[in-house]
């Protein structure tokens, strides 16, 4: 049940964003975009679908916030693969923006991503009422920027060059910002669209973050691909402590089903219906890239 509806909620929100892009001049930034949006699991558009499911709140509703959870995804990792940042060519097995155009227009795309992001959770054709869609636009607005998201990578960065590497408690809390507080939006919106209670859900997503960061740390120990071993070799140039290096393999595998455990267990309260969603936080831990 949970790959069908992973595979749908995919498959809905490209048509989203096709439906949304369309409406655009046909341009380069336009074009890289769309080259942008394209492909990946969707994972968090996939919360925002499932925890809008789960209050009872229409999927003509819940697109609007699931395509833009993605944009905002998607201009992240843009500006991510920029020489500036990690100086990646390829993503998703794809020509990475700055490569298939040039820097300015991925610099430029990336920023039309995330103010699409904001304009699509504003809509009134969400049918959501408008302090629902401030809600949701400010506590975007917290979970991307200098307090969430954007504060992990700026931690990450100097993670880099600093003399020490970091503690675990450390990592957690970079952790914490620079996967951790998208999912947890993601998560919590459909609370957010149903103006109830984001408590669970809210622990749910937490768990669920930190133990998709430790996984990933235990795909570049465990991995083969030419893309995790530069990821393993440039963290290890860097003198950057990982989940894995701090815990070891089987301290860090242990840690991470621990945390599944815990997403599911926050669960129980809205009973069979949040089966979906505890598949969702096994699949974190199961996930072979």
């Amino acid at each position: 049940m949970f790959e069908h509806r992973l595979s749908a909620a995919a498959s809905a929100i490209q048509a989203h964003f096709d439906h949304a892009l369309a409406a655009y001049d046909d341009l380069p930034v336009v074009r890289a975009m769309g080259h942008a949006t394209h492909g990946g699991k969707r994972l968090r558009g996939f919360l925002v679908l499932e925890s809008a499911r789960l209050h009872g709140i229409a999927a003509e509703s819940a697109i609007w916030p699931a395509t833009a959870i993605e944009a905002l995804h998607a201009y992240s990792l843009v500006h991510d693969d920029l020489p500036c940042m990690d100086d990646d060519d390829l993503r998703r097995g794809q020509p990475t923006v700055h490569k298939k155009w040039d820097e300015a227009t991925a610099v430029l795309a990336g920023d039309a991503l995330q103010t699409l992001a904001f304009e699509l959770v504003a809509r009134t054709e969400t049918g959501l009422p408008g302090d629902v869609r401030a809600d949701l636009g400010l506590s975007l607005a917290r979970a991307s920027g200098a307090q969430g998201m954007v504060l992990g990578q700026a931690l990450d960065i100097a993670a880099e060059t600093a003399a020490d590497a970091l503690t675990l408690e450390e990592i957690t809390a970079l952790q914490r910002g620079k996967t951790g507080a998208l999912i947890e939006w993601s998560a919590t919106a459909g609370a957010r669209m149903a103006s109830a209670d984001i408590g669970a859900l809210s622990q749910y997503a937490r768990a669920l973050g930190l133990a998709f960061q430790i996984a990933d740390d235990i795909l570049d120990v465990i991995g083969d691909s030419a893309i995790v071993g530069k990821a393993v070799r440039k963290d290890a140039e860097a003198g950057k402590a990982t989940f894995v290096s701090l815990l070891g393999l089987e301290g860090a595998q242990r840690r991470a089903a621990a945390l599944i455990d815990e997403a599911c267990d926050s669960l129980v309260g809205y009973g069979d219906e949040a089966h979906t969603l505890q598949e969702a936080a096994r699949f974190v831990v199961k996930r072979a890239h």
